[in-house]
């Protein structure tokens, strides 16, 4: 049997104030649950006797009435798990060719920047678009959404474990790069993305959903991109889910 202390940490959980002072997110569902558990520790795993879990894990058991009071998800997937807040790597965009050489940037890193995205559907989404895209690396303006939302957790499928995320200043990471690394953006006034020269490496910024890229975000961008409608009559924007997967699908093409 589940305790009430319990529940009531694990329902904290959906609030980004209590993540940070305990330092635990929560994972629901065999599929997610069992990604992360291929990389990280739980804290704790409370599951139904429906679930097998995939690796040797301490589980303990609950009922299905108290697995819908721990899930934040309409229809609860036989686990609900702990785990503790990663300690993300820091992304670095130089690479020292030899002692004597001065640093340059490395020519196939390609990084993700999220300035300002708030749906935590969309973030999710993206972190799960760059685990597809190989890109390592998403670094996150301070006021997008927090990725360790349980509702941004469940959207990336798992992919959340294979990706490092940074949260920082954006703008003031961007004004201490050389001046020579890529930093692309999608504006409406960018140029058509498929028939632009696109370099291997750089930085692919994508903006808030009603907003587009901030004003101290637009002025540090030296490659503007846009991807074109075929048709006069359509649509007036992306969703910035699928603005990302275009670009990025485009980026890995070359």
């Amino acid at each position: 049997m589940i305790s009430k202390s319990q529940i009531k940490l694990v329902r904290q959980l959906d609030q980004k104030k209590f993540r940070r002072i305990e330092r635990l997110f929560v994972a629901e569902g065999p599929k997610v649950v069992g990604d992360l558990l291929k990389r990280w520790q739980p804290v704790s795993v409370f599951a139904t006797e429906a679930y097998t879990p995939p690796y040797p894990v301490e589980v303990q058991r609950i009922t299905d009435d108290e697995l819908r009071r721990l899930s934040f998800l309409q229809h609860p997937q036989q686990v609900v798990a702990m785990f503790p807040l990663p300690t993300p790597s820091p992304v670095t965009f130089l690479s020292e060719q030899n002692e004597q050489s001065q640093a340059r940037p490395s020519s196939d890193t390609l990084v993700l920047a999220l300035d300002g995205i708030q749906d935590p559907g969309n973030l999710g989404t993206i972190i799960r678009l760059a685990d597809w895209f190989g890109i390592d690396n998403i670094i996150c303006s301070e006021d997008t959404a927090d990725a360790w939302n349980p509702k941004v957790v469940q959207a990336t499928m798992g992919s959340i474990a294979r990706v490092n995320i940074v949260y920082t200043n954006l703008s003031e990471m961007l004004d201490h790069l050389p001046a020579d690394v890529a930093v692309y953006g999608t504006l409406l006034d960018g140029d058509n993305i498929y028939e632009q020269e696109l370099t291997e490496g750089g930085i692919i910024v994508m903006g808030n959903e009603g907003n587009g890229l901030s004003p101290e975000v637009r002025r540090r961008v030296n490659r503007r991109l846009f991807i074109p409608s075929y048709r006069d009559d359509t649509a007036e924007s992306l969703n910035v889910a699928i603005a990302t997967a275009i670009v990025c699908s485009e980026f890995r093409r070359r």
